[in-house]
């Protein structure tokens, strides 16, 4: 069987019956609920899906919370002083 070409609509529908589209109708909601960041091409390639990108980022926000290495010391009077190490 030969595949339609993409321009083409199956003879069962007809352009007048699917009606009027109307563009971005769910950008509000589709926004608020996805966060959509675009990566360089040069990043791209090191990341090809977002498991790759989330995987990545969760390693580096994991180092950076063990680097800081803020701790607590109490001082006199109960007073908490925070410092780095």
């Amino acid at each position: 069987m030969k595949a339609a070409k993409h321009e083409e609509m199956r003879k069962e529908y007809k352009r007048e019956d699917l009606g009027k589209g109307i563009r971005g109708k769910y950008f509000k909601e589709y926004k608020k609920g996805t966060n959509l960041v675009l990566l360089s091409p040069d990043v791209a390639v090191a990341f090809p899906d977002d498991a790759s990108v989330n995987e990545a980022l969760r390693s580096l926000m994991k180092i950076a919370q063990q680097s800081t290495g803020l701790t607590r010391q109490r001082r006199k009077r109960g007073q908490i002083f925070i410092h780095d190490k």
